[in-house]
């Protein structure tokens, strides 16, 4: 049986690491070698909270409400899964736009030393008087984690006691781990033990797809996904983003699982099989050609449909490669640097390969036997290049990017950009990224920027960066410690 609690550091079955910096294919022989060290940083610089991505991958949920039981600061992230929220809300049509129902309990210093759970047995009240929602999610947080509130046995008194809603206690407290993603598994975990309840598998539903997406994923990427899909016959459970209770409760029924980014569901796709035999496919984000081909094929051989896919995917490329023919004269050459999440980097480090590109530099929040195999795969396309494995730590990301003098950057643009260099990201929750159809999309996008650069040269000529020039002499990963 598999024992996991969501703490992406303490897995039992892979080594992770979070702290790293050098050469690919260095870090993949020491890897290997089981010699990679577990390092720390003696300075760290703007961590993701495990929090934000729980926060993130539910709050869009229909029929809920949200309570994040912490002081006001950690509620700061509700702020930008709210946008997005009300994003996707436009572009499915969903109007008027509203806000996500989110009470904050605001711990101050009294609660700190006196508890929250006062203050948070009232949020439970609010929420059911105000909402009367089916779901009320409950995040924690470094704060209520310290102070020791018993948020579990809270929820069951509530729960006892009102039945009109599930409460839902999601444990993500930032101090648990360095690893943003562990934010996921913990919602996934929250899910399971409170609506799935390990209860028997009520049976199958023939040509049902459970397809787990994070809220990254825009509403462009999942129809085009669910129309790909669909073409050899599959239909989707889309899950959680913009999900519902009842579709959540159908996951058990389907016939197996995939995900779209590789981290989002690893381990709750994990507990499906284990839990009720539903196979499931873990292969790569589908944004390029072979990387959409590698993704559909490990779908098709789970679903029965490996005939219709291989057809499927023969009359995409005789539709779409000859569309990249300019893009590679365009762009054949050209040195990258790709910065995003483990998913996302990767995918984007094969994407552009397509275009004839040169990889010199990407960013990895974690290096895993995942990303291990990925990273031998980059390494025979590209033979070798820099890697940093850090969550978010952009003064290493400038240094890195001032020595490497690489063409463009493709990531969340902000420093980059202030460095006067050519940028674009494949993260993007209002455009199209995934699929055969989008490949020329996203080379175009890459391509545009490439020729007109003006705009971020004009921020680089009038903006600064909070680095002193010493440090760009400096070794970018000086403050990684080695044990």
């Amino acid at each position: 049986m598999r024992d996991y609690a969501g703490i992406r550091e303490n897995r039992p079955d892979t080594l992770t690491y979070t702290d790293w910096g050098g050469g690919s294919r260095e870090a993949a022989k020491q890897y290997e070698k089981k010699c990679l060290a577990r390092a720390d940083r003696s300075f760290s610089q703007g961590l993701q909270c495990q929090q934000i991505n729980s926060v993130m991958a539910l709050l869009s949920m229909e029929d809920s409400a949200f309570i994040v039981h912490s002081p006001l600061g950690c509620a700061g992230c509700c702020s930008m899964a709210n946008d997005w929220f009300r994003v996707g809300q436009a572009h499915r049509g969903s109007f008027p736009l509203r806000n996500a129902r989110i009470i904050v309990t605001n711990l101050d210093e009294k609660d700190v030393i006196h508890g929250g759970e006062k203050k948070l047995r009232e949020a439970l009240a609010l929420a059911t008087d105000r909402y009367h929602p089916k779901l009320i999610f409950i995040f924690t947080s470094c704060a209520s984690g310290i102070i020791g509130d018993d948020v579990d046995t809270i929820a069951a008194e509530f729960q006892e006691a009102n039945q009109e809603a599930i409460i839902i206690p999601v444990h993500c407290e930032g101090f648990k781990s360095k690893i943003c993603a562990s934010g996921y598994d913990a919602s996934f975990l929250a899910i399971n033990k409170y609506i799935l309840k390990d209860e028997p598998r009520e049976g199958t539903i023939p040509g049902l797809l459970n397809l787990f997406a994070p809220p990254t994923v825009s509403f462009a990427d999942q129809t085009e996904i669910e129309r790909i899909l669909g073409e050899i016959g599959i239909a989707i459970n889309y899950i959680p983003f913009y999900s519902s209770l009842e579709k959540i409760r159908r996951i058990t029924r389907a016939q197996a699982s995939t995900a779209i980014c590789k981290v989002f569901a690893d381990e709750f796709m994990k507990d499906l099989k284990e839990k009720y035999d539903i196979p499931y496919s873990h292969t790569i984000m589908p944004i390029g050609t072979r990387n959409t081909d590698k993704w559909l094929r490990g779908i098709a051989a789970i679903m029965g449909k490996t005939e219709e896919a291989e057809a499927y995917i023969k009359k995409q490329q005789e539709q779409y490669l000859p569309l990249i023919t300019d893009l590679r004269r365009r762009l054949t050459g050209k040195r990258a640097v790709i910065c995003g999440g483990t998913g996302r980097s990767f995918a984007g480090a094969a994407l552009i390969n397509d275009f004839g590109m040169q990889l010199v530099g990407m960013t990895t929040p974690i290096y895993d036997d995942d990303v291990h195999l990925d990273m031998q795969y980059l390494n025979e396309l590209y033979g070798g290049f820099t890697v940093d494995i850090g969550n978010m730590m952009p003064f290493e990301q400038v240094n890195m990017l001032h020595k490497l003098k690489p063409d463009i950057f493709i990531g969340v643009p902000i420093w980059a950009a202030r460095l006067g260099l050519p940028t674009t990201h494949v993260l993007d929750i209002k455009r199209p990224t995934m699929g055969y159809r989008n490949l020329v999309y996203l080379g175009s996008k890459i391509a545009n920027q490439l020729e007109n650069p003006g705009y971020n040269k004009k921020i680089a000529k009038y903006g600064t960066l909070p680095y002193k020039k010493s440090w760009y002499d400096e070794d970018p990963f000086k403050f990684i410690k080695k044990f």
